[in-house]
């Protein structure tokens, strides 16, 4: 499987949606943003890609790389 980032989004209809990059239709939709936010880590997980999480605001809040970061943060 190849790298996928997702993303948690709110609906203008209401609840959670978790969107593929790139994609229009969500892969999951949620009543609730923490709802939506376990099945995003769990596919980003799978893919080895990233989460970015949606605030209440519409402001992108979080972003959680899974797979293989390039970056050395161990110090």
């Amino acid at each position: 499987m190849s790298k996928q980032n997702y993303y948690v989004v709110s609906r203008p209809q209401g609840g959670w949606a978790v969107k593929k990059e790139g994609s229009q239709r969500a892969s999951a939709v949620t009543g609730t943003q923490k709802e939506s936010i376990e099945i995003g880590k769990d596919l980003a997980k799978k893919s080895q890609g990233e989460l970015t999480v949606q605030g209440r605001d519409h402001k992108f809040r979080e972003k959680n790389s899974y797979g293989n970061d390039p970056r050395n943060i161990k110090g």
